[in-house]
Formats: C-alpha cells, sequence, structure tokens
C-alpha cells in the first residue's frame, strides 16, 4: 500500500519549513519509526520518522527546497522489500531491513559533481586514531559521514577529515565541525628555505588560484534570524549603553567554593549564574526593561524568563531559562549546560525557544571586546557580555591590574529612558563587583 509522507506540524506559528538531508534514497527499506529526513524550521530541526515497515519509491520534494506543512514531500511502499521498486532480484529483495547501514547510503549534492569526479558526492572516512567513539547511533561497520559543506569548508581551511570529531545526527561531519578543527593551534612551520646564491632568481612555489564564489542557499534558522533581526531595527527606538565590571569579586567566589559546588552539585560555577541573578535584581527595580511595547499598550511580566544566547549546530539560539528568579544557581548552571549541549545536537525543543522577558549574549565567550547586541523582539532589552581582560584601574587612589569586562545593554528607548537603562547597568555592576548583594538581595 502506497504511503505519502508528509511535513508534520512543527509548531503553531510555524507555516513554512525547508528539506534537510535525505537520510533514505529511492529505493531503501526502512524500518518503522527510522527517520527518514531531517526537517528545518527557523526554529528547530523536526525528524521525520517511517509510519511503517516499507520503501522509499519515491522523493517528490529534494534536499534544499521549501515546502508548506502538509505537504507530500515523498512517498513509500508499505511492507515492501528493498530494492523491489528498482526491480531487483528476489533474493535481494528478501534481504533484512538492516542489512545496508545508514553512514554507507550516499548523499545527495546541493551542487552537481563534474563529469570527471570519479568519487560520489558523500564519502565514508575513518575516524581518527584514538578519538571518542561518537558513532553510537552507526552500525559498527559504518564511519562518519562527510555533509556536503563541511567537505567544501574542509578544502578551504584545509583540514585533514580524518582528524575532525563528527558531532552530526548519526555521527555526521557537519561544516561546525571542520571549522572547530581548523581553529586548532596548528604546528609550528618547518624553517624557511635559504636565500638563494647570488645571481640566481629563488625559486617561486606555484600557488593556485583560490579565488571564486559559492551560491549557498539560507537556512530557515538564518532567513528568520535574519527578518527578526531587520524586523528589530525598522521598528524599534533601539540604544546602547556600556559599562565596566570589575570581575575580581566574583572571580575570587568561584576560586574559594568551586570545589565544594562541584563535589554537591556535579557542574562547575560558572559566570553566567552571577549575571542571570543580577539581571533578574536589576529587572526588579526596573521592570520597563521587562516588558514589551504592544500597539499603544505596555505589557509589564511579574515573571522572569530569561534567554540565553547559545551557538548551535546550525546557527545561534535563545532558549529561555523558565522563573530564573527561582532557581539557584545550581539550577541556572546546570540549565544552561543543558541547552549548550543540545544546541549542538539542534536538539532544543520549539517549546524551549519561545516566550522569554530578557536576554543574556555572552560574546566573550568568542573573544569578543566589545559590541551593541540587538534585542529579541517583543522583549525591550538585551544584556551583551564580553571577554575578561586584565586593565590597570584606579583603585582607592591607586592603580591596580584588575579582570575587567565590558557590559552593553541595548534597550527599546520607547519605553525605556535614558536614566533607567544608566540606572539598570550600573546595578548589574554593583552586583557583579558585590557578589553578596545577589544573595541578601540588596
Amino acid at each position: 500500500m502506497a504511503i505519502e509522507l508528509k511535513v508534520p506540524a512543527a509548531g503553531e506559528s510555524i507555516t513554512e519549513v525547508q528539506i534537510g538531508e535525505w537520510l533514505k534514497k529511492e529505493g531503501d527499506a526502512v524500518r518503522r519509526d527510522e527517520t527518514i529526513v531531517v526537517i528545518e524550521t527557523d526554529k528547530v530541526t523536526v525528524e521525520l520518522p517511517a509510519p511503517a515497515d516499507g520503501v522509499i519509491t519515491k522523493i517528490l520534494i529534494p534536499e534544499g527546497e521549501d515546502a508548506n506543512v502538509g505537504d507530500t514531500i515523498g512517498l513509500m511502499e508499505e511492507g515492501a522489500s528493498a530494492g523491489a521498486s528498482q526491480g531487483s532480484s528476489p533474493a535481494a529483495s528478501a534481504a533484512p531491513v538492516h542489512a545496508e547501514p545508514v553512514a554507507a547510503a550516499p548523499e545527495a549534492s546541493p551542487e552537481p559533481a563534474p563529469a570527471s569526479a570519479a568519487a560520489p558526492s558523500s564519502e565514508v572516512i575513518a575516524p581518527a586514531s584514538g578519538a571518542p567513539d561518537v558513532r553510537d547511533s552507526l552500525p559498527p561497520e559504518g564511519f562518519a559521514r562527510v555533509m556536503p559543506a563541511a567537505r567544501r569548508a574542509a578544502a578551504t581551511e584545509a583540514v585533514d577529515l580524518n582528524q575532525v570529531l563528527p558531532t552530526g545526527p548519526g555521527g555526521r561531519i557537519l561544516k561546525e565541525d571542520v571549522m572547530r578543527q581548523a581553529a586548532q593551534p596548528k604546528p609550528a612551520p618547518a624553517p624557511a628555505p635559504a636565500p638563494a646564491p647570488a645571481g640566481l632568481a629563488p625559486e617561486r612555489p606555484h600557488t593556485p588560484d583560490a579565488r571564486g564564489e559559492e551560491v549557498v542557499k539560507m537556512t530557515m534558522l538564518r532567513r528568520k534570524v535574519a527578518e527578526t533581526l531587520v524586523h528589530s531595527q525598522q521598528t524599534m527606538a533601539l540604544l546602547t549603553t556600556f559599562n565596566e565590571v570589575d570581575m575580581s569579586g566574583v572571580m575570587a567566589m568561584r576560586k574559594k567554593y568551586q570545589d565544594s559546588f562541584v563535589k554537591k552539585n556535579g557542574i562547575k560555577l560558572g559566570f553566567m549564574s552571577f549575571f542571570v541573578k543580577a539581571a533578574i535584581e536589576a529587572l526588579k527595580e526596573f521592570p520597563s526593561v521587562n516588558a514589551e511595547v504592544n500597539g499603544r499598550n505596555i505589557i509589564y511580566k511579574n515573571y522572569y524568563d530569561i534567554g540565553i544566547a547559545v551557538g548551535g549546530g546550525k546557527g545561534l539560539v535563545v532558549p529561555v531559562v523558565r522563573d530564573a528568579d527561582r532557581l539557584g544557581f545550581a539550577q541556572v548552571e546546570q540549565t544552561i549546560f543543558d541547552f549548550g549541549k543540545r544546541a549542538q545536537k539542534n536538539q532544543i525543543k520549539l517549546e524551549e525557544l519561545q516566550g522569554g522577558t530578557f536576554t543574556i549574549s555572552n560574546g566573550g565567550v568568542y573573544g569578543s571586546m566589545l559590541s551593541t547586541p540587538i534585542v529579541n523582539p517583543p522583549q525591550s532589552g538585551i544584556l551583551g557580555l564580553h571577554n575578561i581582560v586584565e586593565r590597570p584601574v584606579a583603585v582607592n587612589g591607586k592603580v591596580e591590574i584588575r579582570p575587567i569586562m565590558y557590559i552593553a545593554l541595548t534597550y527599546d528607548h520607547r519605553i525605556v529612558d535614558g536614566r533607567e537603562a544608566v540606572t539598570f547597568l550600573r546595578r548589574i555592576k554593583e552586583c557583579i563587583e558585590d557578589p553578596a548583594r545577589v544573595l541578601i538581595e540588596v
């Protein structure tokens, strides 16, 4: 019996999706509940499972194309055997469904391969010697499959794919994995050759022309981020104010209690939980920063759902720590750690991205010294954190070297006045420089 594979509902506000990777090709056998195709929305990645045992007979919408919720993107035949649709022999049809490992299935490349190319568009490579085994979801004989974007990035960055640790679904190597490997320290270059004798021109090694252009379709997530940021710039009166924070107090507290904290809670005490708590104290004092504009009304929110910007496998996402004012430091740290871990695997749930009354973005983890973050509408404020650098500062009339972080608050000037914004940021500064304030709420 023929079965239509339809785009499932992925959330109340999501009507359009982008077809991601087809994990099965036409003629492949599938088991019930086995993932057939990955569907990307502007917020989350959704896996479409097989509704029954059978064979994929037709792929109607290829990888990279857009579709609407409810559209039929493929067909399968229930109860058929692998290769039945291609007229395979009875012996082949009787083969068990699991005879072909997922990692060995060729992958459709978004660009046609050159006519002279002898290798398929997806190659199978063995993991680096001694690398941790991240292929739990693959059969024993399967190795990491290289995604097209990852292969192009490897060629551009001169990265050996055998050294890349895969983190994608099913142990696949993603572009982010390649870029992470490219960022690793490189071995010292070989000594320069001795200069040529006088009168002889030195040899000039041939370097191929690396110039070129590549057109890649934007993912649904990247398109949504672009749309949201432009909307924020066009509809809000955005203004950014800055301050600097001496991190000595927080760093001393972390050093003093880190071992006890880890022993009790099983997770390290980081800086983010301090800033979450400090932001909540400031939001309580200045409720307009925790509010939003709705037409001619202002909605003041008496709860504190703090969005934390984290880098995911497909881009930046902002999952929300619900009722953060009711959580302890360990609960905040555990929640943020879990978000970061699942974001790399594109496993953040849709409901975890919805809502939020205020956002914190930490560009300091990437080395940013200063930035002007953009408000995530319909929120009215976002706190930007940056790297910590030892700088000379005046302390009680003397110059001392202190660990300083620059912080920024971008706010919607329609409902937040400059005085409120500056005082809000100063309140955060006070709580971080004297972290005991957070604990006793003064």
